[in-house]
């Protein structure tokens, strides 16, 4: 009697042990296959991460603020942000009445003013002008002065017909 219990016991204990050796390869096994799938993610995220900082790096090409050479042009002044300034200064033409008095066109729905910039050097900008419904873009010539005063000269304009 007292042999078949142990005989039970080792019985049992043996198909305990099968079971946890089985449930845990089985584990092991999904957290390997987990692993693997998060590797992938990773992988991925790390493409587009990279695809996306060329693409900004692209973008950034034709920007006064990662342009060494035209930023050289204004060592000697006392401006910590160069294009930040020449972006002020051009949208206070804005405060002008009526149009600005960069764009050659008079406003159809209101006055036309200068919304968007974008200062490619140390010497032209793109600008997007709009009245509220019609809407165009300029290239603009500008001098930076050494008293700090701005220029700016329309060198070419483009307004967006609508086409209905």
């Amino acid at each position: 009697m007292r042999t078949r219990i142990f005989l039970y016991l080792f019985i049992f204990a043996s198909l305990i042990a099968l079971y946890l050796y089985v449930s845990g390869s089985k584990q092991l096994a999904a957290s390997e296959e987990k692993k693997q799938n998060l590797q992938l993610q990773v992988d991925r995220l790390q493409d587009s991460l990279m695809t996306t900082e060329l693409k900004v790096l692209d973008l950034q090409y034709f920007s006064l603020e990662n342009n060494d050479d035209a930023l050289a042009y204004y060592d000697h002044l006392t401006l910590k942000d160069p294009a930040r300034y020449i972006a002020d200064k051009l949208l206070e033409t804005n405060e002008s009445k009526g149009d600005n008095p960069l764009i050659p066109y008079e406003g159809m729905e209101s006055n036309f003013k200068i919304n968007k910039i974008k200062i490619l050097n140390h010497r032209w900008i793109i600008a997007d002008f709009s009245d509220g419904k019609y809407w165009g873009e300029l290239f603009i010539r500008y001098e930076l002065k050494d008293d700090l005063s701005v220029n700016f000269t329309m060198v070419e304009h483009l307004l967006y017909t609508r086409s209905n």
